[in-house]
């Protein structure tokens, strides 16, 4: 399964969903940024290799501490076991709490569960500060950490 379906948009769970900068979710797309870019390693992370990667605007942040990211890519070489799939969560609700923190949301929920042998699902639920709520579910995480 890819997620792209065409160069403006993402399947997710078997949904179109429009990229474009017009039509577009402008919070998809943030989303979708904040959970499959490489977060770069704190100094404890066990590293999977021996580089931290990251994101190199990470180290001329525009304000102090901002981080763009998740560390989910650390959990490419673990077993599925519940404790990977708690820092799965983890990890997500660490990399979508800019979202608070900058007033795009007001709330952000995140589970993360085991899906058969080897599939790791992520749903987030978004509250944007006028009160409507976004569901995405990305149901094949565990293939793309994997890839």
């Amino acid at each position: 399964m890819t997620y792209f379906a065409t160069d403006l948009s993402v399947v997710i769970d078997g949904r179109p969903l429009s990229l474009d900068l017009v039509q577009g979710d402008p919070l998809a797309r943030a989303v979708i940024m904040s959970l499959f870019t490489w977060r770069r390693a704190l100094p404890s992370d066990a590293l999977p290799a021996d580089q931290r990667h990251g994101w190199w605007g990470d180290t001329y942040p525009t304000a102090q501490g901002d981080r763009i990211g998740s560390r989910l890519w650390l959990l490419s070489r673990e077993k599925l076991v519940p404790d990977t799939i708690n820092r799965a969560r983890e990890y997500a609700e660490e990399a979508l709490a800019w979202l608070i923190e900058d007033g795009v949301a007001i709330r952000v929920e995140v589970t993360a569960e085991r899906m058969g042998l080897d599939g790791l699902a992520l749903s987030c639920r978004i509250w944007r500060a006028d009160g409507t709520a976004t569901a995405l579910r990305f149901s094949d995480v565990w293939r793309i950490l994997n890839g």
